[in-house]
């Protein structure tokens, strides 16, 4: 069981409260996970993006110029 900080005072926590937890701590893993995976769709959709821009004869400057990076 793991220990909780209630009000200045560490005790252990009751079955609900552990419960909770777990529900909470399950649920942020989720949502970094999500969040992991869309951060890695976006560059892997921006690295495809530039590449198709360069197989049309852009330049790296004619892309960066138009991606404004």
């Amino acid at each position: 069981m793991s220990r909780i900080n209630d009000n200045g005072t560490d005790r252990d926590m009751s079955a609900a409260e552990q419960a909770a937890y777990n529900a909470w701590a399950a649920t942020a893993q989720r949502e970094q996970a999500n969040a992991e995976q869309a951060a890695e769709d976006a560059a892997a959709a921006a690295a495809s993006g530039r590449a198709k821009l360069a197989a049309l004869g852009l330049t790296d400057d004619e892309i960066n110029a138009l991606l404004g990076a």
